[in-house]
């Protein structure tokens, strides 16, 4: 294996031009933002946006009988069932953007990209496969519910431009795998707090006929974040070594 992380012509901190240096420091003293456009009145006006903005959409309402009739039970019951519907949407969006990180992971594997050969294969598709088998599950829950999966809920929207960013890291063809792993812990992290969270209120929400099945898909879950750290640990373990090496053989 090569080193992934490498000592380059990164010309992006202020010791690159020691020369300038002091005219740069200069500069920034001289250009202070005025009184127009300083952090104050930026914060006015971001303010008042909030003040005026509308919600990140809305949670539909039932579009079966079933439907309706079971929300009705639960609102009687005091419970907001749609809180619950707008957690399992945003658990659909996760799991369909966590079956296509995994899907990004083969690819640059299979590409040959550097520290792939560290990694399992069958383990990779094996955590793509329980990923998809957990959007079908959150799919089926909701239909169960009588509520529509295909429907664009809140916090759905909202985890979906969270999550555009680990999508950009797997798919840039420069980054490293190490550097794609670190994007799914972060979206390992995110997903195991998810169900956590989702199979608490679901409880409280007296939908204890699938609580079994999201418990299930926490399990696996989890061993999908233990093994995820455990493939990074020993990638950047063995990018720090090689780094020592080179270092000790450099005149």
């Amino acid at each position: 294996m090569q080193n992934q992380t490498m000592i380059g012509k990164n010309r992006t901190g202020l010791d690159m031009s020691p020369i300038d240096r002091g005219d740069m420091l200069e500069g920034s003293r001289r250009t202070v933002p005025t009184s127009e456009g300083d952090e104050g009145s930026a914060a006015a006006i971001r303010a008042e946006y909030v003040r005026e903005a509308d919600l990140v959409g809305s949670v539909p309402p039932p579009g079966t009988v079933k439907g309706m009739v079971q929300t009705g039970l639960q609102t009687l019951t005091g419970n907001r069932p749609q809180v619950l519907l707008d957690k399992l949407g945003e658990r659909l969006a996760f799991e369909r953007t966590g079956t296509r990180l995994y899907e990004a992971l083969v690819a640059k594997c299979l590409a040959g990209a550097e520290g792939g050969e560290l990694l399992q294969m069958d383990v990779i598709e094996r955590f793509h496969d329980e990923e998809l088998q957990h959007f079908e599950l959150v799919r089926s829950i909701i239909e169960s519910l009588g509520a529509d999966p295909t429907a664009m809920t809140p916090c759905a929207d909202v985890v979906g431009v969270a999550s555009l960013g680990l999508v950009q890291v797997l798919t840039d063809p420069r980054t490293t795998i190490a550097q794609c792993l670190n994007a799914i812990l972060t979206a390992e992290l995110t997903d195991n707090a998810g169900w956590e969270m989702l199979i608490t209120l679901a409880e409280s929400a007296g939908g204890s006929a699938f609580v079994q099945q999201m418990g299930e898909a926490f399990s696996a879950e989890q061993e999908h974040l233990r093994q995820v750290r455990e493939w990074l640990e020993q990638l950047t373990a063995a990018d720090a070594k090689l780094l020592g090496t080179a270092a000790t053989a450099a005149p």
